[in-house]
C-alpha cells in the first residue's frame, strides 16, 4: 500500500491545531471559573441595598430580581397581578375563626417572593392593630439599625426593638437608608462572600438548641461541638459546614418565634425542634409580669393560644431530606451553570417550579412522576388539615354552646387547654409553607394529634354539661 505522506502530515497538523484550540478553551474556562468576580465597588456591612452588590455579582443579582415575579403552585404562592395576594382566611374560613382575637383574623394572605417581604408587611391590614418592632427582624435588612440602637452592639439593639412599635421602628429603618428587604449582606460576608448568619434571634436560638439534650443527627456540627466539650457557646459561623450554612441562612427567618411587645423576640429551641419540644418551651416560659406565655386570648373561648409563625426549618429538620444532608438551598436555590461558572440560583422559589435543577439532580426519574409523588403527599396533608380545621370548629361550637348554657370559664379550663394544644398543632402545619412535604409522616402525626386533642376537648365539654 502506498502511503500519501502529504495527507498524513496534513491530518496530523489539523489534529494538533484542534488539540491546541481545545486545550486553550479548557484553560480559558478554568480561568473563568476561578475568577469569581471583578470588584468594581467596595461593599461593607452597612451596604443593605442589593443593587450595589449587584455591580460586583450581576449573575446572582439578576436571579434575585426574579423574586419579584409572581409564582404559584397548587397549594402556595401568588400567581396574580393584583397589588396584594389572595386572602387565606377567605379561602379557608375556619382559619379566620381560629385566629379570632389575633390580627391574622383581619389579614392573612398567600406569600409572595423575597422582593416583597418588607412591602407586604408594611401594607398588611394587620397594621391597623398594634404591632411590635421585633417583626422587622425577618422582613428587613436591619443589622445596621440594630448596631445603631445598641451603640455598636447589634445584640443590644436587637433586644431593644420590642419596646418600639412597628411603625416607629419602620420609620427609623427608612430614615437610616436601610429600608430594604433581606439583602445580600444578611447572608454573605462582604469581603469574601462566605455564607454567614447575622440575625441575633437565630444565633441565640441555635446556641440554646446546641446546649439542649435534643438528638440532632441532621445537624452534625452541633453533635461534634457537643462531643468536643468546648466551653465557648456553639457558633455556626465557625463550626457549621457549608451544607449546614445553606440551611442556617434560611433558618434565620423561616422558623417559629415569639414576636411581640412583652419581651424580646425569641426562638423556642431549648428542648429541640419537634412541635411538642417548641410547645414545651412556651409552656415553660413566663412573661416579665409573672403570667404564663401565650400569644393571644381567643375571642370566643377565652383560651390562651399559642400562635405559630412559619416553622419550615423545624419541620424540614424532621424529614428525610434533612437526615440525608440536603439543605434548603439545594432545593430552593439550586446550582445553575452560567458559562464556566456554577452559582446558586437566587430566584428563591418552590422546587416544583424548577424540577430539573432542584429535584432531578438527585432523583433520576421522570418529571411527571416527581410531580405525582409530591401531589400525593400534599393532597393527603391538605385533607388531614381540613379535617383538623373541622374538628377545631366543632370544639369551638361545643364551647360556645356550653357558655350559653351557663357553664363558667373556670369549669371550662381543662377544655381550653385542649383547644390550646389542638390549635398549636393545627396551626403548626397550616402556617408551615410546604403543605407537609418537608416531613410528610411528621406532618401527619402532628395533624393526627391536633384532631385528637380537639375531639378530646369536645368530649370533655359534653361531660361537663
Amino acid at each position: 500500500m502506498k502511503i500519501n505522506y502529504k495527507i498524513t502530515i496534513g491530518v496530523l497538523v489539523i489534529s494538533s491545531l484542534l488539540t491546541v484550540v481545545l486545550l486553550k478553551n479548557i484553560f480559558e474556562r478554568k480561568a473563568e471559573a476561578g475568577f469569581r468576580y471583578v470588584e468594581l465597588v467596595k461593599v461593607a456591612e452597612d451596604d443593605t441595598n442589593p443593587e450595589k452588590w449587584g455591580i460586583n455579582w450581576p449573575k446572582q443579582f439578576d436571579s434575585y430580581k426574579l423574586t419579584a415575579q409572581p409564582t404559584k403552585t397548587r397549594f402556595g404562592g401568588h400567581g396574580g397581578s393584583e397589588a396584594l395576594p389572595e386572602q387565606k382566611i377567605e379561602r379557608d374560613p375556619w382559619l379566620k375563626r381560629m385566629f379570632k382575637g389575633y390580627a391574622f383574623s383581619i389579614d392573612y394572605r398567600d406569600r409572595r417572593g423575597h422582593a416583597y417581604m418588607l412591602e407586604d408587611q408594611e401594607q398588611t391590614e394587620r397594621q391597623t392593630k398594634p404591632q411590635s418592632g421585633s417583626c422587622l427582624h425577618c422582613h428587613a435588612s436591619i443589622m445596621p439599625l440594630y448596631r445603631e440602637l445598641g451603640k455598636g452592639d447589634a445584640v443590644k439593639g436587637f433586644e431593644m426593638t420590642h419596646q418600639f412599635s412597628y411603625k416607629e421602628l419602620n420609620e427609623m429603618l427608612h430614615s437610616s437608608g436601610h429600608g430594604h428587604s433581606v439583602s445580600c449582606v444578611d447572608c454573605h460576608e462582604p469581603n469574601t462572600m462566605k455564607l454567614r448568619v447575622t440575625r441575633p434571634g437565630f444565633l441565640k436560638g441555635i446556641q440554646v438548641l446546641a446546649s439542649s439534650k435534643a438528638e440532632l443527627p441532621q445537624l452534625p456540627s452541633i453533635e461534634r461541638w457537643r462531643e468536643s466539650g468546648q466551653s465557648q457557646p456553639y457558633n455556626p459561623n465557625e463550626s457549621a459546614s457549608r451544607t449546614e450554612m445553606r440551611s442556617f441562612v434560611c433558618a434565620q427567618c423561616h422558623v417559629e418565634y415569639y414576636c411581640g411587645s412583652a419581651m424580646p423576640l425569641e426562638f423556642p429551641w431549648s428542648n429541640g425542634l419537634k412541635s411538642e419540644d417548641l410547645e414545651k418551651h412556651w409552656d415553660e416560659t413566663i412573661f416579665p409580669n409573672g403570667k404564663r406565655f401565650f400569644d393571644y386570648k381567643h375571642k370566643e373561648s377565652g383560651a390562651e393560644i399559642l400562635k405559630v409563625q412559619h416553622p419550615e426549618f423545624e419541620l424540614w429538620s424532621q424529614g428525610i431530606h434533612a437526615r440525608s444532608g440536603v439543605s434548603c438551598a439545594d432545593c430552593h436555590m439550586p446550582y445553575q451553570r452560567d458559562g464556566a461558572s456554577k452559582v446558586s440560583d437566587h430566584w428563591v422559589r418552590s422546587p416544583l417550579l424548577n424540577i430539573n435543577k432542584a429535584c432531578q439532580t438527585c432523583h433520576h426519574i421522570d418529571e411527571k412522576e416527581i410531580l405525582n409523588r409530591v401531589n400525593i403527599i400534599q393532597d393527603r396533608n391538605y385533607k388531614l388539615l381540613q379535617r383538623g380545621g373541622k374538628s377545631l370548629m366543632d370544639l369551638l361550637d361545643a364551647i360556645q354552646k356550653a357558655k350559653q348554657n351557663g357553664i363558667s370559664q373556670s369549669e371550662l379550663q381543662e377544655v381550653l387547654e385542649f383547644q390550646r394544644k389542638a390549635q398549636w398543632r393545627l396551626d403548626f402545619i397550616a402556617a408551615e409553607n410546604s403543605m407537609g412535604f418537608h416531613a410528610p409522616q411528621e406532618a401527619a402525626r402532628i395533624l393526627g394529634e391536633a384532631i385528637d386533642y380537639a375531639r378530646q376537648g369536645q368530649i370533655k365539654v359534653l361531660s361537663i354539661e
